[in-house]
């Protein structure tokens, strides 16, 4: 068996990245196949069922490094609160690279990508608000309060990703985080 020319991880993160610029619709064959260095019956072949199946492979690889560098970040318990928290943004920011890049969830939830990945979206969403429900609560903040900062960090990180592209402007993403990790820790009781 031949090796393979394109790493899967490496293929992947350049799939995403049409993705997420383009968006599921905006992306065509011909730059999903650029992006990844295969010509599109190479594509085809590592993706039969074509474009979705790329796009729901971005999407798994995505909710992968989430769960293991934000999620897994936010509920490890052999650390203080205030430092998974602390991690848990850092780890944002690499996702984000440092606010550059589009999230997928905006990329995906337009016409024919929502309908295909719509469950994706919000399965993903909820586990965003139970991590940084978890972590408020670890941080003693009520669980009232705790519910309400989790969905306004969630609404703040994809809201100022939206705004730091239309503005061409990281420092709204940087000052967002840095406002999320400032609402917690003074949160604490």
């Amino acid at each position: 068996m031949r090796p393979q020319k394109v790493l899967d991880k490496e293929m992947l993160v350049s799939l995403s990245k049409v993705f997420r610029d383009k968006g599921y619709e905006g992306a065509s064959l011909q730059e999903l196949a650029e992006a990844s260095g295969l010509k599109k019956a190479s594509l085809y072949h590592r993706f039969p069922k074509g474009k979705y199946e790329m796009a729901k492979a971005v999407f798994t690889h995505i909710d992968r490094w989430v769960e293991e560098n934000i999620f897994l970040t936010l509920k490890d318990d052999s650390k203080t609160a205030e430092i998974r928290l602390k991690d848990g943004l850092t780890n944002i920011k690499i996702l984000y690279d440092e606010g550059n890049e589009s999230c997928i969830f905006n990329s995906f939830s337009t016409q024919t990508g929502l309908s295909l990945f719509e469950e994706n979206i919000k399965n993903s969403m909820i586990e965003w608000i139970n991590s940084f429900m978890e972590i408020g609560l670890a941080l003693n903040i009520p669980i009232k309060e705790s519910k309400e900062y989790a969905l306004e960090t969630l609404i703040e990180i994809q809201g100022s990703l939206i705004v730091t592209k239309g503005l061409n402007d990281i420092s709204v993403f940087e000052k967002t985080l840095k406002n999320i990790e400032s609402k917690y820790l003074r949160g604490q009781l």
